[in-house]
């Protein structure tokens, strides 16, 4: 499971004790902090270990306002925490692109949503990987959530975080509340999903780039197939979608030995080629489709390709993973000693 025992103390970033907001590194690490909290609140009530270690929010100022239940399990999957102080200095040092958040300024509040912890978690797995997570439980209850701290705070104090599955529901979210709501929330996803061929393992790369352009087209030749009015309706809509999703910039924190989050380098490296080559269109269909969602939309199933999306800051850590237990840990994210590329990737 993806969760990590530890006590803050023990394994915590205390050398964050004076936080830096300007800073994106210490910016990420405390969201992931406040994701790690929400690890150990599922963990202790379903152990019955009594009161969890308040250390992983209280540390940087927050407290814990709320915890988020799903309603079929009636496990913890999220918290919302409000900032109460915050000790911190100041700092010209930054990494954020201008659009993508606050870029200095601490956030109020943080809605941080937990990966896979137990068993009863494995369905949400599933969904994911079958593009229907959008009809779960924690994908609605989330949004509620969400909606209702942005409707008392407003959407520039917000921040949205998530591990793994817990990105997967961020992301959801933070997609919904652009397309429903008009809201661009700064959001930390540490380890996203992308449910996709694991082409990156293919070290040659003009041979990975072929397979790609090669399911680009297969792609782009099951549309034209498709092609009813009612999926011709369904296309132009996803299409306005995509559109409305450009300006939102989440944050997207990669491990290229992680092959859960991998693809992502790929997926935006491969739309600035195909974009670059003059293949916008055929680009463009490919980077908002998923195979198996339009396999599923044409059986009549309701499949959303959420984790698709047009623009991203990538945070790539390039620190050797010994593991891929150890590639996908969310206590990387937090470690003092990373180095780190980062890429930005907008396209219009």
């Amino acid at each position: 499971m993806a969760w990590e025992r530890g006590i803050f103390k023990d394994v915590g970033p205390l050398h964050l004790s004076a936080v830096d907001w300007s800073n994106s590194s210490h910016r990420s690490s405390v969201a992931a902090c406040l994701v790690q909290g929400a690890y150990n609140l599922e963990r202790d009530r379903h152990c019955g270990g009594g009161a969890p270690d308040s250390s992983w929010w209280e540390f940087f100022g927050f407290q814990l306002r709320q915890v988020l239940v799903d309603q079929e399990d009636q496990t913890i999957f999220g918290a919302i925490y409000d900032l109460e102080f915050s000790p911190h200095i100041s700092s010209k040092q930054h990494h954020l692109p201008s659009g993508g958040g606050g870029g200095g300024s601490p956030p109020k509040h943080v809605i941080a949503f937990r990966g896979t912890l137990t068993k009863s978690d494995l369905r949400l797995d599933v969904q994911c990987i079958d593009n229907t997570l959008h009809n779960s439980s924690r994908a609605h209850v989330g949004f509620q959530a969400v909606q209702a701290v942005v409707s008392m705070a407003g959407a520039k104090d917000v921040w949205l975080a998530g591990h793994s599955l817990g990105s997967a529901i961020a992301l959801l979210v933070g997609r919904n509340m652009v397309l429903k709501m008009g809201h661009h929330l700064e959001t930390y996803l540490f380890n996203p999903p992308f449910v996709s061929l694991p082409v990156h393992i293919i070290k040659n790369e003009k041979l990975r780039h072929g397979l790609r352009l090669a399911h680009t087209v297969v792609k782009a030749g099951m549309a034209v197939a498709m092609s009813t009015v009612v999926h011709n309706k369904k296309i132009a809509e996803d299409d306005e979608a995509f559109t409305l999703l450009f300006p939102w910039i989440p944050y997207l924190f990669i491990n290229p030995s992680d092959p859960i989050c991998a693809e992502y380098l790929d997926y935006f490296k491969d739309r600035e080629t195909t974009v670059a080559a003059g293949a916008g269109e055929i680009g463009r269909f490919a980077a908002r489709n998923s195979v198996r969602s339009m396999i599923m939309s044409a059986s009549g199933k309701d499949s959303e390709p959420s984790h698709l999306i047009p623009s991203a800051y990538l945070t790539i850590n390039l620190n050797h993973s010994p593991d891929l237990v150890a590639a996908h840990k969310l206590s990387q994210w937090w470690r003092p000693d990373l180095k780190l590329d980062y890429k930005l990737y907008q396209f219009r």
